[in-house]
């Protein structure tokens, strides 16, 4: 893997343009394959997970237009459901979508399970109950999953934890079944809209999808549409935290300020000068840094995918800050990295605590997965001297041109 070297105590300035949601890409992509005709996806992140779902999609066959303007043409008409092997489906967690996509389209769909970051169990039980329940068949190993349906039939699902996943691959697998299906305790995430829209776009019948309750009328067929990514929220949130952590004049641009409401509470309660507008953010400099609570929650709660990356805003702030992490069991990893820096931590379980403000020194540390590694960047851009950090690739997986974005509002970073 590549490493990234970055030199601290670097007062940022300018502006940072917000790119196509990862968590929103990822599963766009594969639904294109539920449509008959051409789909023509925009505002598409540059990214190696969508490099990497690119690559299944040509072993299925399908024809792709991927453009320097983040646009990608799928055409999907003519591909072959063939199983899909560990060396495609474990380089992403969101390989799991192909499930949902095929199974919706074929009524068949065999796949090693998926990969992704390793950050907790995140079993897919969930995304298996909704299959079965709309008349599925699961066989297979530990090592693959085959799904068989003679035909699908829409029903009612409950979800015992309101799972992202779950939900839209529950949604890709109705939207071509027999009758109505309603899927009770959904998530609520911005991307769950996102993607129904570029379904109903195609022909589909969604109504609910950003409630708790989405309910999908099946259709026969599905044709072509045009459809833009949302801009990345996760992204916003990174840049914001890097804003408060040591910009002077920072401006981001091409966000919806809604999706991130939790993080830029936080914010404002940890004395960060922030300017929300409509769809940007200006953050300046900010000197007395507060300490905070935060508690992880399913949407619209604080994301599970920016506690890592405020951790290390945390080592600033005067007081004890705390972490709950109520989504993913494994998701302090990179705490123990902060320490490595100089940080103050204890972590007891799914809680942990943050005494600051510290020096951080820059060393060598371990991106352990995406955010984490975005929380370290975070830390190295503090820190006094040079940091390296490894296993960039994770980083790379969900943020667009992240180098050429540090480096354009001032930071010293450098890809190895």
């Amino acid at each position: 893997m590549r490493k990234l070297i970055i030199k601290g105590q670097n007062l940022l300035e300018g502006e940072v343009n917000i790119s196509g949601a990862k968590n929103s890409a990822v599963a766009l992509i594969p639904a294109a394959l539920l449509s008959d005709e051409k789909v023509v996806l925009t505002n598409v992140p540059n990214i190696s997970d969508v490099d990497a779902l690119e690559e299944i999609l040509l072993y299925l066959d399908a024809k792709i237009d991927r453009t320097n303007d983040n646009k990608i043409t799928i055409y999907s008409s003519e591909i072959s459901n063939k199983p899909i092997h560990a060396d495609l489906a474990k380089k992403l967690r969101a390989s799991y979508y192909f499930m949902g996509a095929m199974l919706g389209k074929y009524k068949h769909v065999e796949m090693s399970f998926p990969g992704g970051c390793s950050i907790g169990k995140r079993p897919i039980d969930l995304h298996l109950k909704g299959f079965k329940a709309l008349g599925a068949k699961i066989t297979g190993d530990e090592e693959n999953i085959i799904i068989d349906a003679d035909k699908l039939v829409g029903t009612d699902i409950y979800l015992d934890f309101a799972s992202v996943g779950a939900t839209i691959n529950i949604m890709l697998a109705a939207v071509r079944a027999k009758g109505k299906t309603v899927i009770k305790n959904a998530a609520k995430e911005p991307e769950i809209p996102n993607i129904a829209e570029l379904l109903n776009k195609m022909g589909a019948d969604i109504k609910g999808a950003g409630t708790n309750v989405i309910t999908i009328n099946g259709v026969e067929h599905l044709g072509s549409c045009e459809h833009r990514v949302l801009p990345d929220r996760i992204e916003a949130g990174t840049y914001a935290i890097i804003g408060a952590a040591c910009a002077s004049n920072l401006r981001i641009n091409n966000i919806v300020p809604e999706h991130i409401d939790s993080l830029l509470e936080k914010l404002k309660e940890m004395n960060v000068n922030i300017k929300v507008g409509k769809d940007y953010l200006v953050i300046k400099e900010s000197k007395k840094i507060k300490a905070t609570e935060i508690i992880t929650l399913v949407y619209p709660g604080f994301p599970t995918d920016l506690q890592q990356v405020l951790a290390s805003l945390m080592t600033k702030a005067k007081g004890e800050s705390t972490i709950e992490e109520t989504i993913w069991e494994n998701r302090f990893l990179n705490l123990y990295e902060l320490g490595k820096m100089g940080a103050k931590i204890d972590v007891n379980g799914k809680k942990a605590s943050i005494i600051g403000p510290t020096k951080l020194i820059g060393t060598e540390v371990n991106a352990t997965d995406l955010r984490a590694g975005a929380g370290l960047i975070v830390a190295a851009l503090i820190a006094e001297g040079t940091t390296t950090i490894n296993n960039a690739d994770y980083i790379l997986r969900g943020y667009e041109n992240i180098v050429e974005k540090l480096c354009n509002i001032g930071a010293d970073v450098i890809l190895q």
